[in-house]
């Protein structure tokens, strides 16, 4: 096939263990906009990109593989103010991991309450 049907990824679904927890989580902490909730599944935004589906999951249910037993990440952010967002995450007691630099190129590990590895660069 030489030309795609697809136009675009429209939305991306991750399990939340506590959908409300999850929910003020993603708005309040990482500002995302929340389009509607209906009780099982909520749909957020941010200015551009697909839709964030946070959808009420099994207990150990994430959103991200593992390779070799080690999380990968599965949602992928990009910010302009890598720095700043890092320690505003960080006071805000977010599990982070250390920011990372390779060519030119900064990017870092966090994970939402419910355990879901993601990752956000510049």
């Amino acid at each position: 096939m030489k030309e795609s049907f697809f136009n675009d990824i429209h939305y991306f679904r991750i399990p939340v263990n506590h959908l409300e927890e999850s929910l003020a989580w993603y708005t309040e902490i990482l500002g995302f906009t929340m389009r509607f909730n209906k009780g099982d599944l909520a749909v957020l935004e941010l200015k551009s990109g697909p839709l964030l589906v946070l959808v009420k999951g099994d207990e150990d249910s994430r959103g991200h593989f593992t390779i070799n037993g080690k999380p990968e990440f599965s949602v992928g952010l990009t910010s302009s103010n890598i720095e700043g967002l890092y320690e505003y995450l960080k006071n805000h007691e977010v599990s982070i991991e250390a920011i990372q630099h390779d060519e030119g190129h900064s990017f870092f590990y966090f994970y939402d309450p419910s355990g879901n590895k993601l990752q956000v660069h510049n």
